[in-house]
């Protein structure tokens, strides 16, 4: 019998410019959405099937994505351009502007993906990555990979091997597929001593889905299974910045898209992120945009 997707969906103020294209493969579904969505509108996703969703325009969506219990407090964050949605994990989500965007989903048979993974990584990596979400501002591999795929979508031209093997590259981009993770694996770069590139996605997802609080330098090197002093070195090596200040910004301008919602107040914003009170949170608000966040919000920076 052939896959089909099976999800749960409400959405409020978004429509198709439009209509679904899509296409099925073994063991997996592919669909290229063009909608339009007004400020405020908003959607509430649930399927027993893991997905990868890949925005091909610029965004200005919120996300709440997690495995929460019922009657929990949603918390959103900037949604990323490409994510990674296991099975079972809901996602609501908000639009702060009216915009216009596309994106590409691929729906997964878990059993058929977790097999490919296998053969290639292994039961205990293949499982580590179907499990957690993955929120990545960019990607962009996956981004360009599913453009090509939303065309061969829209207006197939090609054997389904071509759009498979588009798929199978934006699922490497995307999942957090190390190779080694101990401390001496092989060098990446000329320098010898950076982390690879999946590893530092998967750090940079790991703080996306912790931006309401603050995650030591050892957590985030234990996710990666490196030595804090190697971690922290590489990590600036790689990006430019520390560990603490690249989620301090992240925290920060997650701070500053809640702060776009009238109805949040800036007590309520501090808390949401992980500060001490709202005067922690203005202190480094300040240090950081050279505002309070009443004065940015009073000024209508969001808009």
């Amino acid at each position: 019998m052939s896959f089909r997707p099976r999800m749960t969906a409400f959405t409020e103020g978004v429509s198709l410019l439009r209509p679904l294209a899509w296409r099925a493969f073994d063991g997996m579904v592919a669909d290229f959405w063009q909608a339009e969505g007004k400020a405020g509108g908003k959607g509430y996703y649930l399927s027993p099937d893991p997905r990868i969703v890949i925005f091909l325009d610029e965004i200005n969506h919120a996300l709440d994505l997690k495995s929460a219990p019922a009657g929990s407090r949603k918390t959103h964050r900037p949604m990323g351009r490409a994510i990674f949605v296991p099975a079972g994990v809901p996602i609501w989500s908000r639009l702060c502007a009216d915009e216009h965007f596309r994106h590409v989903d691929l729906h997964f048979r878990e059993e058929s993906l977790q097999a490919r993974l296998v053969a290639r990584l292994g039961a205990e990596s293949a499982t580590a990555a179907l499990r957690a979400p993955v929120i990545l501002e960019r990607s962009p591999e996956a981004e360009a990979l599913a453009g090509l795929l939303a065309e061969e979508i829209s207006r197939p031209r090609n054997h389904d091997f071509y759009a498979e093997t588009l798929i199978q590259g934006i699922v490497a981009a995307i999942l957090p597929l190390g190779q080694s993770r101990a401390p001496s694996a092989a060098p990446v770069g000329g320098h010898g001593n950076g982390p690879g590139t999946a590893q530092i996605r998967r750090v940079l997802s790991y703080i996306e889905e912790n931006l309401d609080r603050r995650v030591t330098i050892s957590e985030l090197a234990g996710a990666v299974g490196l030595s804090e002093s190697w971690f922290a070195h590489a990590f600036k090596r790689e990006t430019g910045q520390t560990p603490l200040q690249w989620q301090m910004r992240r925290r920060i301008e997650w701070a500053q898209e809640m702060l776009g919602e009238p109805a949040n107040s800036v007590a309520d914003v501090a808390a949401a992120t992980g500060f001490a009170d709202q005067a922690h949170l203005t202190r480094v608000f300040r240090s950081l945009t050279g505002s309070t966040p009443a004065a940015w919000r009073r000024n209508g920076a969001f808009s």
